[in-house]
């Protein structure tokens, strides 16, 4: 099973965002995290500086929606030509029209379940996504603890596409790190935003290698 690093901008120094992006070129995908202060308490960027990103970037943009009426505003945010846009069942009315949609544009269509969400409605839809991100924090901000209880959740998805021989990635984002990556791995993850544990490392290449390295000799085996 191939293990994806996506760091996370929302830890990185806003103030020399393009040097921060540059840091992390080695890693699969850099995370965006897109709030708007309605759907979590806080907010970062919008279509401008996504756009912007997209533009000096030198590896694909994995932007992650933390905002209400996901079914207005995501499709203009794949309209960018980022390489993958998720949304939140919690923010969607119909997720799958949207995901065919984000599709349609381009860009890989992602889902992600709040930790309070149950994932058993969406197991039967995930050929409808390319990806779905279990949130092992409560959205809104960086630098949380690791929610270890939202394991059974990975497991329940991972067993579903093993199943039924699906390509869907499987992404974990909230706490982490080279003490917490191993349990996500285990329990079938294969795609694992890290913030914290990359952007504060004074080497953040080797951060990202350390931690593909970790999460690669953890991989599931169902």
């Amino acid at each position: 099973m191939t293990s994806r690093i996506h760091p996370s901008i929302l830890t990185a120094d806003f103030a020399n965002l393009q040097a921060e992006v540059e840091r992390v070129a080695s890693a699969d995908g850099l995370h965006v995290d897109v709030m708007d202060n309605h759907f979590v308490p806080n907010l970062t960027f919008g279509p401008a500086m996504v756009g912007r990103l997209q533009e000096v970037s030198p590896i694909p943009l994995d932007v992650h929606l933390m905002i209400t009426d996901a079914d207005r505003w995501a499709p203009a945010y794949a309209e960018l030509g980022v390489a993958s846009v998720t949304f939140h069942a919690e923010a969607s009315d119909d997720p799958v029209a949207l995901a065919r949609r984000l599709r349609e544009i381009g860009s890989r269509a992602g889902i992600a379940l709040k930790p309070g969400t149950a994932v058993e409605p969406y197991l039967e839809l995930l050929p409808e996504f390319d990806m779905l991100l279990v949130m092992t924090v409560e959205p809104g901000f960086g630098g949380q603890s690791f929610m270890a209880d939202m394991m059974p959740k990975v497991r329940a998805v991972r067993e579903r596409a093993d199943r039924d021989e699906l390509g869907i990635w499987l992404q974990v984002d909230g706490g982490i790190s080279a003490s917490t990556i191993e349990v996500a791995a285990e329990a079938g993850a294969d795609t694992f935003v890290a913030g914290s544990a990359v952007y504060q490392s004074l080497d953040a290449a080797a951060a990202i290698g350390e931690l593909r390295d970790l999460a690669a000799s953890h991989a599931s085996h169902y």
